[in-house]
């Protein structure tokens, strides 16, 4: 819903989120503000935010859902989001997963300054370094961590992780 829509909600004493938000946003009617329940159970006052232009732009967001015991962390639920959340939590260094995956301990992490090895001749794709070595541009890649412990560099989506909406942090 649009923050409009999560604000007649919060009159109405209700708690609203973003999707992966740990926490929530509620009005306090006696000190007329929207107090703002962080993921670590602190209160701030929405007028005493560091960080203006990311409550701005939450404030902006049309994916406003109301915070229950089922999707709010602080109230007992877990959060989750969508694939193109995911995408915007890798690029902040953050690690994400499917609670919809099997394997135990899967998980995906932006990859950069990836190193290579092998025995296949790259020579059209490398430089000499002063030392004698070469070296490769070798583009930043999703990378997967995978149930054994092995890292996959260049993990693609299926079209049932795009679609998916069961996204969550690890930890």
């Amino acid at each position: 819903m649009k923050f409009t829509e999560a604000l007649k909600h919060m009159k109405a004493g209700e708690q609203v989120k973003l999707p992966s938000w740990g926490g929530y946003w509620y009005l306090d009617s006696e000190k007329e503000t929207i107090m703002m329940h962080t993921k670590d159970g602190e209160e701030l006052d929405i007028r005493e935010t560091q960080r203006v232009l990311y409550t701005l732009l939450n404030i902006c967001s049309n994916e406003w859902v109301l915070a229950d015991e089922n999707n709010c962390p602080e109230l007992g639920g877990e959060a989750t989001f969508s694939f193109g959340e995911a995408i915007k939590y890798l690029k902040r260094g953050l690690k994400v997963a499917r609670k919809g995956w099997n394997g135990k301990g899967v998980y995906l992490f932006l990859g950069y300054d990836i190193e290579v090895t092998t025995d296949a001749d790259l020579g059209e794709y490398t430089k000499e370094k002063s030392d004698g070595s070469y070296e490769a541009n070798i583009c930043n890649s999703v990378c997967m961590r995978t149930a054994d412990k092995s890292i996959i560099v260049g993990w693609l989506a299926s079209q049932t992780d795009m679609l998916a909406d069961d996204w969550v942090f690890v930890d």
